[in-house]
């Protein structure tokens, strides 16, 4: 795991250097505003079939510059191992290339299943080179946890943000040298830590903040941005600027996310 606060190379991306905010462009970003993201040098994406302003630029960016941009395809169905060798070979048409960075199977528990098919079919598309790594999204801690410590994922996308920390507790001491890579994201939990609880009286967190509060964690890698026009785009990677929380930053926020769990 290499890099500064702005840029990482995690181990689940083989040395492939990231912005460390990514775009998940399925909360209504037009293809003018992923442009913008590109020409600001944003190179992860989170592809779902929802983002549909994503798909020419993203298309265009895997035909040009291969090696410069990382995609991770969301598995919305993976159940069986032939619905999830069924949704690689389907991402790959629609993005008409060869590979997949990552490919993420949706919501473990709910949408997809660890199982022996399942895995079974993972190694062997990360075999085939057809996914380079192979990853789930979870909201389970505990199992996420055992996950890291035992399993052959490359990366897990997980839950944290100010109001919901318990990733520190349950998932970041099973990670060993940066493996497997995490990606953050809800970082403002679903928009309730964009305004003030009942009873709160100091500042209130901005999207911006919740990104800085994600990428201070030293075992959070990258984390998922989800806007919906480009000003929101511009705010968010603005606040990059700032660098991590510094010590009284982060005791406000904590105390912050704190109030807004209840």
């Amino acid at each position: 795991m290499t890099g500064d606060w702005l840029h990482r190379a995690p181990s689940a991306f083989h040395g492939k250097r990231l912005l460390r905010l990514g775009l998940a462009a399925n909360y209504g970003i037009d293809e003018a505003g992923v442009r913008a993201a590109m020409d600001r040098g944003v190179n992860l994406f989170l592809w779902t079939a929802r983002a549909k302003g994503l798909r020419s630029p993203l298309k265009e960016a895997l035909a040009g510059r291969r090696d410069e941009v990382a995609v991770v395809g969301y598995a919305t169905i993976g159940w069986f191992g032939w619905s999830v060798r069924r949704a690689a070979e389907s991402l790959l048409r629609t993005l008409g290339t060869d590979h997949l960075d990552v490919l993420l199977l949706g919501w473990l528990g709910v949408g997809a299943a660890w199982s022996r098919g399942t895995e079974r079919e993972l190694l062997a598309l990360r075999e085939s080179g057809k996914v380079r790594a192979i990853g789930c999204s979870i909201h389970d801690r505990k199992r996420a946890g055992r996950l890291a410590e035992s399993s052959p994922l490359d990366l897990l996308m997980i839950r944290y943000n100010a109001a919901h920390p318990g990733a520190e507790r349950d998932i970041f001491p099973h990670v060993r040298d940066g493996r497997p890579t995490l990606l953050a994201y809800t970082a403002t939990s679903w928009r309730k830590l964009l305004k003030g609880p009942k009873g709160w009286d100091g500042p209130v967190m901005t999207a911006g903040d919740c990104y800085r509060y994600q990428l201070s964690s030293p075992h959070v890698d990258l984390a998922l941005t989800g806007p919906k026009t480009r000003a929101e785009l511009e705010e968010n990677l603005a606040a990059l600027d700032k660098g991590p929380l510094d010590a009284d930053e982060t005791k406000w926020m904590r105390a912050f996310g704190e109030k807004v769990h209840g």
